[in-house]
């Protein structure tokens, strides 16, 4: 009756999806679970519906993760020695993940992003206080580091603007934004003059994101919970801090926190913010914190960057990642003590979140990457 019942669910997916016709753009969720190692694989249908798909194998513990500009290929990086990055083709029509190589990494990397051309995949190392450089072939096959650079304590992202040109790297240990130039053509990171700027005491600089017109950086520091707008002289390619938001209520009960990990520290009631993202569309911006296991909403000024804070919704536990799709309507979020993960609608008007549905998921479920075709 079981498998009656799964041939029946799957021809009603094909079904469905041929009912949905070609008119919709096919577009596929991908959740690496940690303490599973493995990649979680979705299909989210037009309606805002998930449909699981397979679990692929990777390692322990799989955690960020990037997808190269034509969409062909995901890499996923495993934090355990020896420390790797794996390729992942996507089949377009499916979603289906098929493992294609793997290569080593310089440290455990808690984010890897691929530069605009997708000829090179960028990492930066909280352990490791570096960030690393290692490049990619046209069939999507990583080489060992071509380049590594220590830097200072704790450095917790890497992305580049969205010309290519400047590389961008917040560390939460010493309160700092890095900034490089970046040459697309060698794959090579020069420091920028200056080389770094210094943010408050404490306050823990941890995810960085660009605007959708490039004129912003937005930075979400862990230790505080705030996201600071920093303007980007676009030919510089330095930053200068604008304005500050909280994506707490005013009421909060949570107090600043400390780097982790902090032996001896109760850390139940400290701040621990994880992950921020934008409407496609620039108008929203949202970040996770995981003590409150909540995310805080913002309208932005496109004007001027600047945050307003919305409200704040529930979510899964500890929440380490979400996704927004392209169409700017559907949020995935994943929770590193949650069972499932939650599908949440995005009001285009006002921003609010609607939860969905939840979906079963594996254990420490902690980065979400969606990706669409025509």
């Amino acid at each position: 009756m079981r498998t009656f019942a799964s041939l029946a669910s799957g021809l009603g997916l094909t079904a469905l999806m041929t009912l949905t016709g070609p008119a919709h753009a096919a577009t596929f969720v991908y959740v690496s679970n940690a303490e599973d190692g493995d990649i979680g694989t979705y299909t989210l249908l037009p309606d805002g519906s998930l449909v699981p798909g397979a679990r692929v194998a990777a390692g322990k513990p799989v955690m960020p993760m990037s997808v190269s500009p034509d969409r062909r290929f995901l890499y996923a990086a495993v934090r355990s020695k020896p420390f790797a990055v794996l390729t992942y083709a996507i089949d377009r029509k499916t979603g289906e993940l098929q493992k294609r190589s793997g290569a080593a990494l310089a440290e455990s990397l808690p984010y890897i992003t691929v530069d605009r051309t997708g000829r090179f995949l960028l990492g930066a190392s909280y352990g490791g206080h570096l960030v690393s450089v290692n490049a990619i072939g046209k069939d999507g096959k990583v080489s060992d580091p071509q380049q590594v650079i220590p830097t200072a304590r704790n450095a917790h992202s890497i992305i580049t603007d969205k010309t290519n040109r400047f590389v961008f790297v917040p560390h939460l240990g010493t309160d700092q934004i890095f900034q490089f130039r970046f040459d697309a053509k060698t794959g090579r990171l020069t420091a920028n003059t200056p080389p770094v700027v210094q943010m408050k005491a404490g306050s823990g600089p941890r995810h960085i994101i660009m605007s959708t017109d490039n004129r912003f950086a937005y930075l979400l520091n862990e230790l505080t919970a705030t996201v600071t707008t920093l303007s980007l002289d676009a030919k510089t390619g330095l930053l200068t801090e604008v304005s500050s938001a909280s994506a707490l209520p005013a009421d909060t009960k949570l107090v600043p926190g400390v780097p982790r990990p902090s032996p001896g520290r109760n850390v139940d009631n400290d701040i621990w913010a994880s992950d921020l993202h934008l409407t496609p569309d620039g108008k929203f911006l949202y970040a996770a914190e995981r003590t409150s296991s909540s995310l805080g909403a913002f309208s932005v000024d496109p004007a001027t960057g600047k945050l307003t804070y919305l409200s704040s919704t529930p979510t899964e536990t500890q929440p380490r990642g979400f996704a927004i799709d392209r169409t700017g309507r559907t949020m995935v979020v994943s929770g590193e003590k949650s069972e499932t993960i939650s599908v949440y609608s995005i009001d285009p008007a006002s921003g609010a979140l609607s939860l969905r549905q939840k979906y079963p998921t594996g254990k420490g479920s902690n980065w979400v990457e969606i990706v669409s075709f025509d």
